[in-house]
């Protein structure tokens, strides 16, 4: 079945559904694709769940999550075609009409809508932290066990682990603690000397005062909780049952063996902690795979230390008609994603004649601003939690591709028989090639070829991304219309 719309955001976080509500309300006929059962993404996942089912979860989950629910009340009242459980496995080139067709499964059954703009709003992922050991069951993200706890109100039992660094670790683990979960450590992986990196910026961060409380106030937290917390943290690895067999120092690959501890360096001593669950985190970093599948133009964020696609002001990226809203298009958090997600809406609105050019400016300069003032924490906190450089040194015997099991050393070997770039590196060892398409490595494939090879990340480049970029059953791809 084949439907033409003006307008399909791809994404119901922030980003999303402020781009949805801005077009909609200018009379443009949207459509919201989104992969989970609710609106919220995943900074308000299961917002409305949790608001109608479980309201005493909100006082360990915060007033930003709170917040959620204003969030997603706004974007009900507006008039969208909103379709929750949609997963978008295919986006076509710029056809006839100058439409593209974006095509996608719900409920076993697979559309296309024929769009004339498409935005982007697919948010950010999280860093892949390839240390020995982390394809070990047990092992999962700081992410994950996040979105456990606000989908289900669920957590992990026995000894949990938060293993990392960044606000969201922070973050997660002040909930927890809210919540009278116990942690049976924190290894804090990040830098000596946060403060005197981040002080340069925290004259501007002052103007984002209450995120800046917000954080004081976790941390405080964090600190009178009595977990045990490591600082300064290196040489991860997660063990298993088994030691010394073969890659992991657990032989994760046997059946039931699972995470059993932690060792690390912290402070110039060694540490070994028992773990039943090991949360890792390493920031977050956009999510490109349908602006890569667009071929539109990516560039290395030496700060961030990931690519993001080169957008102009409005969040049009190099291809016509294709926007990136939110965290897509670079790390900026939650309430600087709705402001740009508010410009793009009104952006679109206009190209498709439903608004001037003056009233899209006019409307747009108080989100730009109020954006600007969001943005003033980042460039303290990229400084205070800065993205690791030790990926692209991680030891031969580390998994970097966890689908198609590829180790570092793997990736090196190629190299030196002429593997020249990630995506050769597909032809040598099927590396990137699993069903994630590549999510789950390609950060990593890049960090360790740039090292390896004395070569700058934008000269690496990143995997070319195919459809589909998500599993899709030949049962589903039946159902699409062959007309």
């Amino acid at each position: 079945m084949r439907s033409e719309v003006d307008v399909v955001v791809i994404g119901a976080g922030p980003a999303g559904m402020a781009a949805a509500a801005a077009a909609a309300g200018a009379g443009a006929d949207v459509v919201v694709l989104d992969e989970q059962a609710e609106p919220g993404g995943q900074i308000y996942r299961a917002i409305e769940s949790v608001e109608r089912d479980r309201p005493a979860d909100l006082s360990f989950l915060g007033d930003a999550y709170a917040h959620g629910s204003t969030v997603a009340g706004a974007f009900r009242a507006v008039r969208t075609d909103y379709r929750p459980g949609s997963t978008v496995w295919q986006v076509g080139d710029l056809g006839k009409g100058k439409r593209r067709d974006v095509v996608y499964s719900r409920n076993g059954v697979a559309e296309t809508l024929s769009v004339k703009h498409l935005v982007i709003a697919t948010g950010a992922l999280e860093r892949p932290v390839p240390i020995l050991g982390w394809t070990l069951p047990g092992v999962m993200t700081v992410g994950a066990v996040q979105s456990a706890l606000k989908t289900s109100g669920i957590y992990p039992a026995g000894n949990l682990v938060l293993a990392g660094s960044g606000p969201l670790m922070l973050q997660l683990a002040a909930q927890l603690i809210d919540a009278h979960v116990p942690i049976a450590g924190i290894v804090d992986t990040t830098p000596p000397g946060g403060l005197s990196r981040a002080f340069f910026h925290l004259p501007r961060a002052l103007a984002a005062g209450e995120t800046l409380l917000k954080g004081w106030r976790m941390v405080r937290t964090v600190n009178r909780s009595g977990v045990p917390i490591y600082r300064g943290a290196t040489h991860l690895q997660a063990h298993g049952p088994a030691q010394g067999g073969g890659e992991q120092g657990g032989g994760e690959q046997g059946g039931g063996e699972k995470v059993t501890s932690l060792s690390f360096r912290s402070q110039g001593a060694d540490y070994t902690i028992d773990a039943d669950v090991v949360a890792l985190h390493e920031g977050v970093i956009p999510n490109t795979q349908l602006s890569r599948l667009l071929q539109a133009e990516h560039r290395w964020d030496d700060r961030q230390r990931c690519f993001h696609p080169l957008t102009n002001q409005w969040g049009e990226t190099s291809e016509p008609g294709v926007y990136v809203a939110g965290d897509g298009g670079g790390i900026a958090g939650g309430l600087a994603a709705a402001r740009s997600g508010m410009i793009t809406g009104l952006a679109v609105a206009q190209s498709l004649g439903l608004m001037a050019e003056a009233a899209r400016d006019f409307t747009s300069e108080e989100q730009r601003l109020r954006r600007f003032i969001d943005l003033s924490i980042r460039p303290f906190l990229d400084s205070y939690y800065p993205a690791p450089d030790w990926i692209g040194a991680v030891g031969d015997d580390v998994i970097l591709c966890r689908c198609e099991e590829v180790t570092a050393g793997q990736l090196r070997a190629a190299m030196a028989h002429g593997c020249s770039g990630p995506n050769q590196a597909k032809s040598f060892l099927r590396c990137g090639m699993g069903a994630c398409q590549g999510r789950m490595c390609a950060a990593s494939v890049t960090e360790v070829m740039a090292a390896t090879g004395g070569a700058t990340p934008d000269a690496v480049g990143s995997f070319r991304i195919r459809p589909p970029i998500k599993p899709v059953t030949l049962a589903e791809v039946a159902t699409l219309d062959a007309g």
